[in-house]
């Protein structure tokens, strides 16, 4: 086999019978140590095939498909020895291009079971290219070029249900997720390049980066934007979508996440777990999603992998169970030992990655770690299934690997245990190893709860739609972006049923119909049209009118209410005044169509400086929204000062009557309350009916509840939004013709306004969680800087040869601390910052926030 391996038809009795060859490039090959044969990977177009050559395939027949499109999925057989010719030399060396060429004949009888009209293979040869000199190779023409990626693309638009396509079980709807920096992004570009979805790599340093599309992205490196795509690999469909690190852009993780099955968190084998680790990591726990951890940049001096797993038990309070060890520290890292296969994956840097070499072989020196961990693994596997763990304890021996990958899916899945890989995706280690975990650990729409919502003519009923396409249609739309050549794209995640191109939807938010326009498959920033959806698939449809963030599209007969999301509150705000009256009248629709695609973006008119105010989460996600203003909308603008986002609250409770009444003849005003304010941190604003009796008739309910909501708005002391207020709606009276709902939302409103100043009203401000990553000799200047900015030290640690500080900080004492921090550590230290809580402001700082408003 090393040398060659050989079948028996002559080249030239296959060249009789076959039509134009396909091209096919062999990406990467590996031996197969249980049978000394070899597995090899090519692509044609946008596809990854795989088969397994064994040493006996000599006058036997193989397993080998031709299809043109997603061929890990299509078990298209042929018999080699009496159709093909194979030459195989020197596999073994490395670096050595080589090309597959194909003949499309009809299918063998053993190819129809597939349903699938896919061709079998009628000749191939492996041939090296040194061996090719003065040959001219074999190219496919522009019109074979354009048929594959056709049938590349029709594959796509394959759904669950039709014949031939994948089955909703070998779904994976998952996000990359992580801090700023971790390489997200950059291991999502490589699962691109080894899947085929992408023939070149795309380096997030060069701005040359697939799914950051955005000239924002491209040029400061940076995800701003999540960013969705498909993949195949090992014969499932893999939804990705990479998501944003700074902390900024958490919205676009939080609404990833609240439509995603699984995650891979991705941490620096330097740094661990960061700042933002935490920050997307409760996010993921928010919305139940199972997931498993990457540590990556293996190749980096100071990297430790067990430290990192150490962190995620120590901050982030989770079960981290390593199912691979790295091979090598540093500079030395060359792969990672299976401990669930019990074999070693060494990379030789050849191929870009995509050749690795696997062996039974355990490294020199690593034989006692390989025993503790290998022993921990089936510790903690086996307590996830009782039949296999009371196997285990009789026996004593190590359940096999098919029970123990099933254990570890099992505790995946139940949030018992999070798998823990390594590599380093910059240098192209430990890829393919995390795409096997991610299609046999993470789950698929089926192994999922039901999905549950609420019937929207009546709250309290609770509705459950199974997570299979036989369902009534229920989705979410999640996003909503501006495209300049298509209009709105609506992202789309579909949990039961089928929808086609051009079918009415029910959006119960509007309480009226809707049309689905074209739906598309995203790849980045590209599109990929298709006609029917179903459960599983998240799409982008184009043209929705009246569809916004967080809206439900269901059936029209079947409807029903989806959990709904949550947006955070913005925490810094800025003057917006354009430059022209040309660019004012621009400006608004801008802005509406900025804060329709980006729910923590708001903007608004400042009726006393008559300015439009923008808020948003951090200078730089604001820095972006200025620069998009001018780059995509032509809007030239003067920015102000950054101003902190301040809030009102009350601290104690209150109960209060009051009466609203204008009777001067004719039509009145009446409307009488009794009402109670009190406290409700963290939890926003809350209403509650407590009458009986009808002393307040419920249609004016909903008018109390406007009002009260109303008067929120305008604040208490220093005209700052009020939150954290839970309002009971105890007694009341009305006038059977001077009551109306007007009546009983000025009495709401003036109600509020004077209950809230009994309540003893305090300012509060957003607290920032500051890590500082410093050299010790500047760690004495740092902590007295972070204390004269109201800080306080939570605590010190080291992290390698640097120490970290972790405080938190009043965000107004934070503008422009990166200069400062660079003077007092001549430019080696670096921090970051993300929001904590908000927190009640000191009064002598309230004094001073007064007298400048």
């Amino acid at each position: 086999m090393e040398d060659a391996l050989q079948l028996t038809r002559a080249a030239a009795d296959e060249k009789s019978q076959a039509p134009q060859a396909h091209m096919v490039r062999v990406v990467s090959w590996r031996r197969q140590p249980s049978t000394n044969g070899w597995t090899f990977n090519c692509y044609t177009d946008l596809v990854i095939q795989e088969t397994v050559i064994p040493p006996t395939a000599i006058g036997s027949s193989i397993t080998w498909c031709s299809c043109p499109v997603q061929c890990r999925i299509c078990p298209c057989r042929v018999d080699m020895a009496n159709s093909v010719a194979f030459v195989a030399p020197a596999l073994q060396d490395a670096g050595v291009a080589r090309q597959i060429h194909t003949a499309p004949v009809s299918p063998s009888p053993k190819a129809s079971s597939t349903g699938y009209a896919g061709p079998a293979v009628a000749s191939v040869a492996v041939a090296l290219a040194a061996r090719t000199v003065g040959r001219q190779r074999r190219r496919t023409s522009a019109r074979q070029q354009v048929a594959m990626r056709a049938s590349t693309l029709d594959q796509l638009k394959q759904v669950g249900g039709k014949e031939g396509s994948i089955p909703l079980t070998k779904y994976r709807n998952i996000g990359i997720m992580a801090h700023i920096d971790a390489g997200k992004t950059t291991t999502t570009e490589r699962i691109l390049y080894y899947t085929g979805r992408e023939k070149n790599i795309g380096e997030v340093h060069e701005g040359q980066a697939t799914m950051d599309w955005m000239e924002q992205e491209q040029e400061r490196g940076i995800t701003i934007t999540s960013a969705a795509t498909t993949a195949f690999w090992d014969g499932h469909r893999i939804n990705i979508v990479d998501t944003p690190g700074h902390v900024d852009f958490t919205l676009e993780v939080e609404r990833s996440l609240r439509v995603l099955d699984g995650a891979v968190a991705v941490f620096d084998g330097v740094a661990g777990v960061e700042p933002q680790s935490e920050t997307v990591w409760r996010q993921a726990d928010k919305y139940k999603v199972p997931r498993m951890c990457f540590v990556n940049k293996m190749d980096r001096e100071g990297a430790d992998f067990f430290k990192d797993v150490q962190m995620m038990v120590d901050q982030l309070g989770t079960n981290p169970v390593p199912i691979q060890l790295p091979i090598g520290k540093g500079g030395s890292f060359k792969g990672v030992f299976d401990l669930v296969e019990m074999k070693s994956m060494i990379w030789t840097g050849g191929e870009l990655g995509a050749k690795y070499d696997v062996t039974d072989d355990i490294p020199e020196g690593m034989e006692e770690e390989v025993e503790k961990w290998r022993e921990n693994l089936i510790e903690k596997a086996v307590e996830q299934d009782e039949e296999v763990l009371e196997a285990y304890l009789e026996s004593g021996e190590p359940p096999s690997l098919e029970d123990l990958k099933k254990c570890i899916r099992k505790g995946t899945l139940s949030f018992s245990l999070v798998p823990v890989l390594c590599g380093t995706a910059f240098k192209n280690k430990g890829v393919q190893p995390l795409l096997d975990a991610v299609c046999d650990y993470l789950p698929s729409p089926v192994d999922l709860p039901p999905t549950k919502g609420k019937n929207p003519k009546n709250e309290e009923e609770e509705i459950e739609r199974k997570n299979e396409p036989e369902e009534k249609l229920s989705g979410l739309a999640f996003k909503v972006a501006a495209d300049p050549y298509i209009g709105t794209l609506t992202f789309y995640r579909i949990y039961s049923g089928k929808v086609k191109s051009g079918e009415m939807v029910w959006n119960p938010r509007t309480k009226s119909k809707e049309r689905m326009g074209r739906m598309v498959l995203m790849h980045s920033n590209k599109r990929e049209e298709i006609k029917e959806a179903q459960a599983g698939d998240i799409i982008a449809v184009v043209g929705l009118k009246d569809t916004t963030t967080g809206d439900t599209l269901c059936a029209v007969d079947a409807p029903i209410v989806l959990e709904k999301m949550e947006f955070p509150e913005p925490v810094i705000k800025v003057s917006c005044e354009p430059d022209s009256q040309k660019d004012a009248d621009k400006m608004g629709e801008a802005l509406a169509k900025l804060a329709a695609e980006d729910p923590s973006f708001r903007f608004s008119r400042d009726e006393e400086s008559n300015q439009t105010v923008i808020e948003g989460m951090g200078e730089l996600h604001l820095e972006i929204i200025i620069d998009r203003l001018k780059r995509e909308f032509k809007v030239e603008a003067n920015i102000g000062k950054p101003q902190v986002a301040y809030r009102e609250t009350i601290t104690e409770p209150v109960e209060l009557w009051y009466t609203h009444k204008k009777q001067t003849g004719g039509s009145g005003q009446y409307a009488k309350l009794c009402m109670s304010f009190e406290p409700n941190p963290g939890e926003g604003f809350e209403f509650s009916n407590e009458i009986i009796g009808g002393t307040v008739p419920k249609e004016y309910v909903p008018a109390v509840i406007k009002g009260t909501e109303g008067e929120l708005l305008n604040g208490i002391r220093m005209g700052f939004p009020v939150v954290d207020v839970k309002a009971k709606l105890k007694d009341g009276g009305f006038h059977p013709v001077d009551s109306s709902a007007i009546a009983f939302e000025i009495a709401a409103r003036a109600i509020f306004k004077e209950g809230a100043s009994q309540a003893k009203p305090i300012v509060m401000e957003p607290i920032m969680k500051v890590e500082v990553i410093t050299p010790e000799e500047y760690m004495g200047g740092i902590i007295g800087d972070l204390n004269s900015r109201r800080g306080i030290i939570q605590n010190l640690a080291t992290r390698g040869n640097l120490h970290v500080v972790n405080a938190s900080v009043p965000l107004a004492e934070m503008f422009s601390y990166i200069a400062e921090l660079r003077n007092l550590s001549k430019g080696r230290a670096n921090y970051a910052m993300e929001f904590e809580k908000y927190e009640a402001v000191p009064e002598n700082v309230a004094e001073s926030i007064a007298s400048k408003s």
